[in-house]
């Protein structure tokens, strides 16, 4: 878990389970990738805007993590809208993959009355052919 100090309490910014640590580490390694991973706003459907996982390269305005290994890149201003994150990946057959959720609620589409959206966070089911094209 990433963290920053805050008031002398200590926050936690970033949690990425080792589920998904490991789960990025083999698509990477298996796709001969050396790239840090963006947590990013990705435009929605029905549901509205998501949180998602993306391969880039730092930027001047990001806030940098290092997970097990792995980096994760967050845009300054969104870690500021979503609050802490939560970086995870669900074994569900072939519907595994990342669940990405945050303390605050971004955006608004429609409500899904299973997923995250109707319990007030943000995030996503995002399967891994579909993260890394």
């Amino acid at each position: 878990m990433s963290n920053s100090v805050l008031n002398n309490l200590e926050v936690i910014m970033l949690e990425v389970t080792s589920s998904a640590v490991e789960n990025l580490k083999t698509y990477l390694a298996d796709n001969n990738i050396e790239s840090a991973i963006r947590i990013s706003l990705m435009q929605g459907g029905w549901a509205g805007p998501s949180l998602g996982l993306a391969l880039d390269e730092p930027k001047e305005n990001d806030e940098t993590f290092d997970e097990g290994g792995v980096q994760f890149l967050v845009e300054q201003g969104l870690l500021k809208t979503c609050g802490a994150i939560k970086v995870d990946f669900l074994e569900a057959g072939y519907r595994s993959g990342f669940s990405i959720t945050s303390d605050n609620p971004i955006g608004g589409g429609g409500g899904c009355s299973s997923g995250s959206c109707s319990t007030g966070s943000c995030g996503g089911w995002f399967h891994r052919k579909n993260i890394f094209p």
